[in-house]
């Protein structure tokens, strides 16, 4: 098929999406996320077991540096007491020399009187840590190395699904949503939940499994102490879920204005000539200035609310650190735990809130990726194509196109954009191998719903289309579409060499089968012309090629197609007359032997067609050739007539 572009259709359709759904259920949303990963679930364990190791020896790490702290202390004390002495002796002897509170904080330590530091055992102890924290910047450095993998693997499979789910829409969905809309969610949105998950997949567990382990070893070493450490703990997670509830609806809107804003860029940079012609640049910069407003309201809110958790964690857990601090130095003081046990609680009670904080920080990250998880699985969720029977078994096969011509009818057919607005009912329409039909009428007479039922963009709502005698129903929709090749009124040419550009047309073809395409549409002559030939870059809106440059390039890729069924749309109706000619003749060598459709506005130009069909109001109201429908003075007669210059006699049908 030589385009892919198609025009909207004839039944009106609104011009933005419906307003955003309800927020969907967060949970939903992060089963679904899960789902996703289900690939990846060796490497996921993998990852956790790894980071259970990481955090297992992070936590280590101050209860061996308390332990260290414990070994000085003890020698310092035991240096100090009288050699010989046990240390009920020595206990003893401080309380008959009146310091009871100096005996109760060291009734705790494990001292030996007149024994000094044990270097060795400390220098183990300093060992087993600097093995414990270097061991697990190892394992997090491995993990961290998987996790990136796990994440791109996982959008990938995301990116393919959306872009294979384009292929399987409705052109209707295409035709009511901003084209800037669906380009937001299949890339802005993908990034954006790119970046939340692998953000949320390393925090979240590493913090998890830190706060897991920290309360453990705490209530351990000490439980009195641990609730002092942990009493906070339900204000921080109140607190939290309370900022964060407010603040999903926020980042849902955030990512829906986006969308919008990327509609409204993309429609103004499509038609920027339209725009400068008609004086509307500051009309549009204010819709800019509007939307842009909206979406600046937005994610002020949204990022205002969440970066409130953050410093609101930071001074409960400074609270927590004090509380700790006080109670814990009572607990030396009357000897219930040691100066090293102290020391690994301040450590814990920060590594405690830390984590908490640092998810509360990551708590508008989380909250946008799941805003735009819910507008990509939204798209994703858009109801598909009808899956028939034969695209099911068929998917995979392609019927050959080839030059033979084929015949199209239409029997009884009946279709409807809205089902409350009749347009198409009862269309009986025949085309035979090798004729030209021509389909003409008044605009919104049905002549584009026609071509997109052809094409299958649309399936009927009645009646019966067959190619060759067989039920469209019957044929996959790759073996209707293999059959057609399209020159339309609005080309399509992308970003890419003339060469890539009609070689479009088929899979594989060789320079040599370019060249001949090419000269059949008498691209040939004016690609000579240019520095760098069939190797001239296009630019995505080929504007370095006249208008009618790039209707002949679009013939010469349906030369390449070589279809037996062709659909041509006023292909001439934007070029100059020299031009014109060119593209006539070009065209008329490639309906020679090949069934086609011809939807024209200038009737002049169909004259010569087998037959034409006459549409009014979706139905067939005249058929006939040209010279039948002048003399019957019917619609055609007058749509005719009324295109002629003052002094023509249309009615003799010699024009």
């Amino acid at each position: 098929m030589s385009d892919t572009v198609q025009t909207p259709p004839e039944s009106p359709a609104p011009l933005l999406p419906p307003p955003p759904a309800a927020v969907k259920s967060q949970r939903g949303t992060v089963w679904r996320v899960a789902g996703l990963l289900a690939p990846e679930r060796p490497q996921v364990i993998a990852i956790t077991l790894l980071t259970t190791l990481s955090v297992a020896l992070l936590v280590a790490g101050p209860w061996l540096l308390g332990k260290a702290t414990d070994t000085i202390f003890e020698g310092f004390v035991g240096a100090q007491a009288p050699a010989g002495m046990s240390k009920d002796e020595v206990l003893g002897l401080l309380r008959l020399g009146g310091n009871e509170q100096l005996a109760k904080m060291i009734s705790g330590v494990d001292f030996i009187a007149g024994v000094g530091i044990d270097f060795g055992e400390l220098g183990r102890i300093l060992a087993w840590t600097g093995a414990a924290y270097g061991l697990s910047a190892v394992a997090n450095w491995v993990q961290a190395h998987i996790l990136i993998g796990v994440v791109q693997r996982t959008v990938y499979r995301l990116r393919e699904e959306a872009e294979e789910k384009l292929g399987r829409l409705p052109l209707k969905y295409f035709d009511t949503h901003p084209h800037g809309d669906i380009l937001s969610r299949v890339t802005n949105d993908i990034d954006n939940f790119t970046t939340s998950l692998q953000d949320v997949l390393s925090g979240l567990l590493t913090n998890f499994l830190t706060v897991v382990g920290v309360t453990a070893v705490m209530f351990w070493i000490s439980p009195p102490l641990a609730l002092v450490a942990l009493f906070t703990l339900p204000i921080v997670i109140v607190v939290a879920a309370f900022i964060a509830i407010q603040a999903k609806p926020h980042f849902v809107e955030n990512w829906d204005r986006t969308g919008e804003l990327t509609g409204q860029v993309e429609e103004t940079y499509a038609g920027h000539e339209l725009l400068a012609a008609y004086g509307r640049q500051e009309s549009v910069v204010e819709d800019f200035t509007e939307r842009s407003g909206k979406l600046r309201d937005a994610g002020f809110r949204a990022q205002w609310l969440s970066g409130v958790i953050l410093p609101v964690t930071m001074f409960i857990g400074n609270v927590n650190y004090v509380a700790v601090a006080a109670f814990g130095g009572f607990q030396v003081a009357s000897g219930a735990i040691t100066i090293g046990a102290v020391q690994t609680f301040i450590q814990y009670s920060k590594r405690f809130t830390t984590p908490i904080a640092q998810v509360a920080s990551q708590i508008n990250m989380l909250q946008s990726g799941i805003a735009s998880a819910d507008r990509v699985f939204e798209y994703l969720d858009t109801p598909e194509q009808p899956e028939l029977a034969a695209d099911e078994e068929l998917r995979n096969q392609r019927t050959p196109v080839g030059t033979e011509a084929r015949s199209i009818r239409f029997e009884n057919v009946g279709f409807r954009y809205d089902p409350d607005v009749p347009l198409i009912e009862d269309l009986d329409l025949e085309a035979r191998p090798g004729q030209t039909v021509a389909i003409v009428g008044p605009t919104g007479a049905g002549k584009t719903t026609v071509v997109n039922l052809l094409i299958r963009f649309y399936e009927i709502d009645s009646g019966t289309i067959r190619l060759d005698g067989v039920d469209y129903r019957e044929l996959s929709r790759d073996q209707v579409r293999s059959a057609f090749g399209m020159v339309l009124q609005d080309t399509w040419l992308f970003h890419g060499t003339i060469r890539e550009n009609i070689a479009y047309g088929r899979e594989n073809a060789s320079d040599e089968d370019v060249a001949a395409a090419a000269k059949a549409a008498y691209v040939d002559d004016f690609v000579s012309t240019l520095p760098d030939g069939y190797d001239t870059v296009l630019d995505s809106d080929a504007t370095n090629i006249s208008a009618g440059q790039k209707q002949l390039l679009t013939i010469a890729r349906a030369f390449l197609a070589d279809p037996g069924v062709l659909i041509l749309d006023e292909a001439t109706s934007s070029v100059d007359t020299r031009t014109e000619v060119l593209i006539q003749e070009a065209m008329a060598r490639l309906q020679a032997g090949r069934t086609s459709f011809v939807i024209a506005h200038r009737l002049s130009t169909i004259r010569s067609a087998d037959t034409i069909v006459v549409m009014q109001a979706g139905r067939v109201v005249e058929q006939g050739s040209h010279e039948e429908l002048i003399r019957r003075k019917g619609l055609y007669h007058n749509l005719y007539q009324s295109q002629w210059t003052q002094g023509a006699d249309p009615d003799d049908g010699s024009h």
